[in-house]
């Protein structure tokens, strides 16, 4: 294609075609209408940039080409915290723009080093280069979701909790799943130079597509339970009910308006169902304990003491001289203290704030924009036979932390627990991305996840990922229905407990260390 020429002349209307891949790919992850992942779109959107590269750009703009997808795929995945920083924390419209635009540009230098790596160590070999542009990719990837606590929203995983590779998390996790499909990728980018009469081209042709009708059959005869599972005893069946308030975010935190309609109606919906667990999401109870009318906790608290249930809750805890935190709180029979998670992983500049930001969030009206950060592997809430684990808001973004949980299995989660207020982001497609992540988490770990959120996506999903009971969004509304806790460990599970994702780190970087010192061995001997 002449557009992705390395000549001057033609190499923006190339940057362009690359943009609008990048656009693609965020499209990928939560289709806009509809909300569902589009995993073959994400393989051909990155198959355009892995094409771009394949065309003999020198490293410098090879880095220009990744840099420009990059921007463009992650502002069109996170363009809603303009609304966040806008709408709700008063920040002006264009500082806004550029503040998201300033954060996709800083996450797409990682990809623009990258595509520099790819181009300046690219092989010969087609397999040799298909395995170096994964292992350049998820270098980025890996990079995206660890360094400053890490943002990896959007990952290019997330594509694939449907199709052919929604059989891998269970093994890999996101980051190799994202791998597996950038070598897909790149294969695909590499099809017109394929000489079609060779024998290795169709037994790899004829090998990539057994692969695939074979992973479509595992996932099918894993949904349909015709494949043997383990014959360990499963934990009994709960029944669950998912609280979603629906309050205006922008009256959330007034006293005059949404702090009295969250407690009353909260209140209610707690004590007025019969489920074994009653759900309440991220700060459904936007005041501090003391804070409370004189009776509300005791009320609560009372009620659940004694029968046959059990609440988590979100809600803010703390004081000026400990400092505060975005906490669960679980109120069970019989238990007192009661059960309290803190949030370890905080949202930057929303919960708290970075060295030398403070001025940038003083431009803001966020509220409760300074918590404490929680301990890791807190203990999950034992009750009715289950072991639940709470996760606030995107904690459920990072696997390897949830996966430091699973180190014992006798303690390990049966059931994951999301509570989330994506009321920040207004009518926005965050709500579909988010619940791709929670299902990744599913098909990681095969456990069910519930999620309990102020505006959506209030779902229960079981451990093969799939939604099974869903509550529209921006409605109030309680979503009732029953959740089977799952015992067992992945193997995804059982190695991250231990490493992290340092295997994938590892693999990644010594495909480009090897590339490298292949290119440099072959420099010296011309």
């Amino acid at each position: 294609m002449a557009l992705l020429s390395p000549r001057r002349g033609v190499f923006w209307w190339g940057a362009a075609v690359v943009a609008a891949a990048g656009v693609a790919q965020a499209l990928s992850i939560a289709w806009p209408v509809g909300g569902q992942p589009l995993w073959w779109l994400q393989i051909l959107s990155l198959a355009l940039l892995a094409f771009g590269l394949r065309t003999g750009l020198p490293a410098r703009r090879a880095a220009g080409l990744g840099f420009i997808f990059a921007t463009s795929w992650l502002a069109a995945t996170f363009w809603w915290l303009f609304i966040s920083m806008h709408t709700y924390g008063g920040l002006p419209a264009p500082l806004a723009v550029l503040a998201v635009l300033g954060l996709a540009a800083f996450l797409g230098s990682y990809y623009a080093l990258a595509a520099w790596a790819f181009t300046r160590f690219k092989p010969c070999g087609a397999l040799a280069s298909a395995l170096l542009f994964a292992a350049c990719w998820t270098l980025a990837e890996l990079t995206r979701g660890s360094l400053f606590t890490g943002f990896p929203w959007g990952a290019g995983g997330y594509a694939h909790v449907d199709g052919p590779l929604s059989v891998l998390p269970r093994w890999v996790g996101v980051y190799g799943t994202g791998a597996v499909a950038a070598a897909l990728a790149y294969g695909l980018a590499g099809l017109r130079a394929v000489h079609l009469r060779q024998a290795r081209t169709w037994a790899l042709a004829l090998g990539g597509a057994a692969l695939l009708a074979g992973l479509f059959w595992q996932r099918d005869c894993a949904l349909r339970g015709c494949l043997a599972e383990a014959p360990a005893a499963q934990p009994p069946a709960l029944s669950v009910a998912l609280l979603q308030g629906n309050i205006p975010q922008d009256e959330k935190f007034e006293a005059g308006s949404g702090v009295p309609l969250a407690l009353e109606w909260y209140s209610s919906a707690l004590r007025s169902t019969d489920a074994q667990l009653v759900v309440a999401p991220e700060t459904a109870i936007p005041l501090l304990p003391q804070q409370l009318p004189l009776d509300y906790m005791s009320i609560l608290q009372q009620h659940f003491s004694q029968g046959p249930q059990a609440a988590l809750i979100g809600i803010p805890l703390g004081n000026p001289l400990d400092g505060y935190a975005n906490a669960v709180i679980g109120l069970l029979p019989g238990q007192a203290p009661v059960y309290r998670y803190d949030k370890h992983h905080l949202v930057p500049f929303g919960e708290f704030i970075p060295p030398l930001f403070r001025w940038f969030t003083e431009m803001m009206n966020i509220p409760l924009g300074d918590f404490n950060r929680g301990g890791l592997a807190q203990p999950s809430m034992d009750w009715a036979g289950q072991r639940l684990a709470p996760n606030i808001c995107y904690e459920d973004l990072f696997g390897e932390e949830l996966g430091l949980r699973f180190r014992d299995p006798t303690t390990a989660p049966t059931i994951f627990v999301n509570v989330s207020n994506i009321g920040w982001f207004g009518d926005s497609v965050a709500i579909d991305q988010h619940l791709a992540i929670s299902r990744m988490r599913s098909l990681e770990f095969e456990r069910p996840m519930l999620r309990a959120t102020n505006t959506g996506a209030t779902v229960i999903i079981d451990h093969h990922g799939d939604v099974t009971q869903t509550l529209a969004p921006h409605v109030r509304g309680v979503l009732s229905g029953s959740v089977q806790g799952r015992d067992g460990i992945t193997p995804f599970a059982a190695w991250v407990r231990w490493v992290g994702q340092l295997p994938l780190w590892l693999l990644a970087g010594l495909a480009v260390a090897y590339a490298a010192w292949r290119q440099r061995t072959y420099a010296q001997g011309k």
